[in-house]
């Protein structure tokens, strides 16, 4: 028994390091665009015809935290489609694993309407061919345009569908970084972060029409003919008054026939009409409690034939690129930061640790920046202000100098004369 406990003590440390390795993140994709130009070689354009796309560009913006960590791809065109990809650095299953994108988007340009979602497709994926018909496994991200949209759109393909989440999910609508984060669990569980805070979660199966419903109504049940679902009905004992009636409109008895008028040519006159003040409208006898009232009438409920649960809802075709193909009216979105893993906890870290470390400094510059512009706006608003005030003074001086001492008229004729 001691050596069974000795040979335990001895082997602790290598079952922790194996239990480690278990656990341990895997990252299939993670680009910060930290090498220059090299993106270009990672990133395939899309050459499908039909649509003009736009150029994504390398760049900080106008504004950052750090110049370097913010580099990001840009969409740099107005009014254009926008198609790129990337492939994970393998082909990621994720049967039986949680599956993390989480990527940042920046929309500087304060976007009016345009797309900043990303789709994550399967291994067959054609990425010259890429366009918005393209089948995705995936889509996840920010979708503005107008004060209408403004949402988060989770999308999954199931069984050749795509299926758009019921819930609204609000996304960040400002110029600023914000980090964007989905995690599907294999226990048929999501949950939604914006800037690694939770905005919304729950359960595959609830929050999205990939099966048909558990129960339907009884299609052989009917309501009973008896069935009485009035709560009121009128009083048989109320009796309209005898006075009710009365007509809508009279004659105005104020008034006379015009003086001009001829009857011979205008026919005979005829007092304009009035409302009536003894009017009541249509009589109803009151409502009283109805005696056979059963309540509403509730159709009843069956299991549905054709519902058959699937505990493999999370699964997804296995995935090998993630794209960005979008349409956008104001260019200037620049996305960074893209990670696909299986260890939310690792994308909470790296998210920290790229988006988080650089935020607050961003708003610092771009707040610096909006109090320079809100200087020089001032200054060049009361310099325009000063050059108005000139030119009135100058309107009130006489048109030539030489009018300044010019004697009247009667003075030189006096002067003249002497």
């Amino acid at each position: 028994m001691l050596r069974a406990v000795g040979v335990m003590k001895a082997l602790l440390p290598l079952l922790c390091l194996m239990a480690v390795g278990m656990t341990s993140a895997k990252v299939y994709l993670q680009d910060k665009f930290d090498d220059g130009d090299a993106w270009e070689k990672r990133w395939v354009q899309t050459k499908h015809s039909g649509k003009e796309f736009g150029k994504m560009k390398l760049t900080a913006g106008k504004f950052f935290g750090d110049k370097d960590a913010s580099l990001g791809l840009q969409t740099s065109e107005d009014a254009r489609f926008y198609g790129v990809s990337t492939k994970l650095a393998e082909s990621f299953n994720n049967e039986g694993k949680s599956l993390v994108i989480q990527f940042s988007v920046k929309h500087e340009q304060n976007i009016d309407c345009g797309g900043g979602y990303v789709k994550v497709f399967a291994e067959d994926l054609d990425q010259e061919a890429m366009h918005g018909e393209s089948p995705y496994e995936i889509m996840f991200g920010p979708d503005i345009c107008g004060p209408g949209t403004k949402k988060v759109h989770v999308i999954f393909s199931y069984k050749g569908q795509n299926h758009l989440i019921k819930k609204d999910i609000r996304c960040k609508d400002d110029v600023f970084s914000h980090l964007y984060t989905l995690i599907l669990n294999p226990d048929n569980t999501y949950e939604v972060k914006i800037d690694n805070e939770k905005v919304e979660s729950g359960e595959l199966e609830a929050d999205w029409d990939f099966l048909p419903a558990k129960e339907i109504k009884d299609p052989e049940a009917k309501k009973p003919e008896d069935w009485d679902d009035r709560s009121t009905i009128p009083d048989p004992e109320d009796t309209k008054p005898e006075d009710w009636d009365q007509p809508e409109h009279i004659d105005d008895k104020d008034a006379v026939t015009p003086d001009d008028w001829d009857e011979e040519m205008d026919g005979e006159w005829e007092a304009p009409q009035i409302d009536n003040p003894d009017y009541k409208g249509e009589w109803k006898p009151k409502q009283i409690d109805n005696p056979a009232y059963k309540g509403p009438w509730v159709h009843p409920m069956i299991a549905n034939p054709d519902y058959a649960p699937d505990e493999k809802l999370y699964l997804r075709k296995p995935m090998s690129v993630v794209g960005l193909d979008l349409w956008q009216v104001k260019s200037g979105t620049i996305f960074d930061n893209f990670l696909i893993t299986d260890d939310a906890e690792e994308a909470k870290k790296i998210g920290d640790e790229t988006w988080g470390a650089i935020k607050d400094a961003e708003k610092k510059m771009k707040d610096e920046q909006d109090e320079e512009e809100r200087k020089i706006a001032e200054a060049e608003a009361k310099a325009a202000g000063e050059g108005e005030e000139d030119d009135e003074d100058k309107d009130d001086l006489p048109e030539d100098e030489d009018d300044l001492d010019e004697p009247e008229e009667q003075d030189v004729a006096d002067h003249d004369e002497l």
